[in-house]
């Protein structure tokens, strides 16, 4: 399948890396403001087309389907103009800041006919099936600790006075919206939709949030997230039964899996899986489902409803705690 990129980034190189590895995935365009940093990420990856804006790209015949990787603020309207204009789209996350810009896209792309899902990548690896399958052997869970805390290279730039994209609110950015996501990501698509949710935030000068937490009720379990940017922490992520626990290494990729029981420790995901295989998953279900595989298919609506339940979640800790988008 032949894809463009929208955006230039070290997670557009990621997602490429990964595309192309499948098998499944060629670069036909780049779109980017800059041309020079569209023509050297076109060369790297053997493409030969760069356009300046997605008006222009979307014109083009031969793109089967859109990457977006821009900032955060305009993954809306680029995703509502590809689908418009018959372009399957995978966009990078947050797809969109609320539930209802989320719920519309998605019945946009129905309408159309084409295939439109966020590239989350831990909901499309094989290790987010073996975590939900694997639940079920430790008994009541009661408690979940997700825990997603990781300093930002951006944030010493961020203390010299400068404003990198990340911390700057005009480009709907922030920790939940960066890695927070994540944690929400994992919550909602193991449990689904909480039945209460109290959260805290605390902003940087920016406006950008920095930190924060919430606290997930499902009847008798409760479900903790707890993420930012501004601290690293080494601690892992639990999921905690009576018969034994979960632990997870690391949220967002779901590497480092290990099932704790009375009969001792089990390692069901490894510690090391390569970024292309973990990204190569979102890109595989993306392109396989655009070819009319009904599992693919299936993911992706599955992800799809995930997604709406994240941006409901989303849309009340924002409104919890006063975010300016």
């Amino acid at each position: 399948m032949k894809i463009a990129v929208i955006g230039t980034s070290w997670i557009t190189e990621k997602f490429l890396s990964a595309a192309i590895s499948t098998g499944k995935i060629t670069l036909e365009a780049v779109c980017s403001r800059s041309a020079e940093k569209g023509r050297a990420l076109a060369s790297r990856f053997g493409a030969e087309k760069v356009y300046a804006s997605p008006a222009e790209l979307v014109r083009d015949a031969e793109i089967k389907g859109v990457y977006i990787a821009s900032p955060n603020s305009l993954h809306y309207s680029q995703s509502k103009l590809c689908i418009e204009n018959g372009k399957n789209v995978i966009c990078e996350k947050p797809a969109t800041d609320t539930e209802q810009e989320m719920s519309e896209i998605i019945s946009l792309a129905k309408k159309h006919g084409v295939i439109y899902t966020e590239a989350i990548m831990s909901m499309f690896v094989p290790a987010f099936d073996i975590l939900k399958k694997d639940i079920s052997e430790i008994g009541r869970i009661r408690t979940v600790n997700l825990i997603y805390c990781q300093l930002s290279s951006k944030y010493p730039a961020y203390l010299r006075g400068e404003n990198p994209n990340i911390f700057n609110p005009e480009f709907h950015t922030g920790c939940l919206a960066d890695i927070g996501v994540y944690n929400v990501f994992l919550a909602a698509g193991l449990f689904g939709m909480p039945d209460k949710i109290m959260s805290h935030a605390t902003f940087l000068d920016s406006g950008a949030d920095a930190e924060g937490t919430a606290v997930l009720s499902y009847g008798d379990m409760t479900v903790n997230l707890v993420y930012s940017k501004v601290g690293q922490s080494y601690s892992p992520s639990e999921i905690i039964g009576d018969k034994g626990n979960i632990s997870l290494n690391a949220v967002s990729q779901l590497t480092g899996i290990d099932r704790v029981s009375e009969n001792g420790r089990q390692n069901i995901v490894p510690y090391e899986i390569s970024r292309d295989e973990i990204m190569g998953a979102e890109a595989s279900a993306f392109a396989d489902a655009v070819n009319g595989n009904d599992k693919a298919k299936a993911k992706i609506e599955s992800v799809n409803a995930t997604a709406l339940n994240v941006r409901r979640i989303c849309d009340i800790i924002r409104q919890q705690n006063g975010f300016s988008f």
